[in-house]
């Protein structure tokens, strides 16, 4: 039998398919009920205003959002924050802004090592080794 402490309130509980106690996971769908029966009666209610009426969490509704358990397409003013700068988002995990400099990071990290790697396989081609990776790369 496999013996796990839950994450969110410590009890030692049989880890099994879930990685909390089952009385956390009943706290949770109990959560989850509150959040759709407000929703139902106030669809135009914001992430914020759904936590303060419901005592829910904001990462936790994030986080059913997340998991398609509640859809903002249902909720035209349910968004949640970008897990990078917290900017309200409605889909993907970061915000248009994030996503282009974390593209525009990623790209000049990969030339950077690109020219790196350059320097070396001509180091490498000098002493007479030939790598496979270089060869694709160069095409």
């Amino acid at each position: 039998m496999n013996l796990g402490n839950c994450p969110r309130c410590g009890k030692l509980f049989a880890n099994n398919f879930r990685d909390i106690c089952p009385a956390c996971v009943k706290d949770i769908e109990h959560e989850y009920e509150k959040c759709v029966k407000f929703l139902r009666e106030e669809k135009t209610a914001t992430i914020q205003e759904v936590s303060e009426a419901t005592d829910v969490s904001i990462k936790q509704i994030t986080k059913f959002i997340k998991e398609g358990r509640i859809t903002v397409a249902d909720n035209p003013n349910m968004m949640y924050p970008c897990e990078v700068c917290g900017v309200l988002i409605r889909e993907n995990n970061m915000c248009d802004s994030c996503r282009a400099r974390l593209t525009r990071d990623f790209t000049a990290a990969v030339r950077g090592d690109a020219g790196t790697q350059r320097a070396n396989a001509d180091d490498r081609n000098h002493s007479g080794a030939y790598s496979a990776v270089d060869k694709f790369r160069n095409q």
